[in-house]
């Protein structure tokens, strides 16, 4: 499980999605969770890296766990169907999240978080309990969200499965973008019609609810 846990995050820097030491990511394990460790650029990392800790915030010892574990350790703990987490500062994610902006149903493939919109939590300091709380709060109902003035969060099933989240909301987040630089107040989706696009999800390829 470790050395999947660092090709998750040698996937992310491959695909610009982290840079540098930027981002994180877990996947449940035992009775707690990999994650991988803290101030480490990915290109320096070995599966010997990874941190194990278990949910009482214990990590194994001579290791030092991102700062973000509180937040990995939360959403793993209460939500038994998700076993992965990814974290980022994808550029366009980022860059929405700067504006403390919900992604709103421009696109049916919001539905891929499951839900008609990709809420952003409110500020609060890295590796903060507040952090944490403010995630988990717009994670409701979920699989991404937003983190203000800092990045994202995607989760799975497992570690392809929130890679993939990953990777989708990165490119909503980015036509996103693209059309507010010439509608600020683009046409959305109505409620009907994302309850349309949700039941059609129901057998549509890996999304398939």
């Amino acid at each position: 499980m470790q050395n999947e846990l660092l090709k998750t995050a040698q996937k992310l820097t491959e695909l610009g999605l982290n840079k540098g030491t930027a981002g994180n990511c877990s996947v449940r394990f035992e009775d707690g969770f990999l994650v991988t460790p803290s101030g480490m650029e990915v290109d320096s990392m070995t599966s010997r890296d990874m941190v194990f800790v278990n949910f009482n915030g214990v990590a194994e010892k001579g290791k030092k766990p991102s700062s973000e574990w509180r937040f990995h350790r939360d959403i793993l703990a209460s939500q038994s169907e998700v076993n992965a987490v990814v974290h980022t500062h994808s550029m366009f994610a980022t860059t929405l999240a700067c504006l403390h902006k919900d992604i709103p149903p421009f696109h049916y493939m919001i539905a891929v978080v499951g839900g008609d919109t990709i809420r952003c939590a409110p500020y609060a300091l890295f590796g903060s309990q507040a952090l944490s709380d403010n995630a988990l709060n717009a994670l409701q109902d979920r699989k991404a969200c937003l983190l203000a003035n800092h990045g994202m969060i995607a989760l799975g099933r497992d570690l392809e499965d929130a890679l993939a989240v990953t990777v989708e909301v990165e490119n909503l987040c980015e036509q996103y973008w693209r059309i507010l630089q010439l509608d600020t107040n683009p046409p959305l989706l109505s409620e009907a019609e994302m309850r349309e696009v949700f039941q059609q999800f129901k057998g549509y390829g890996k999304w398939a609810k």
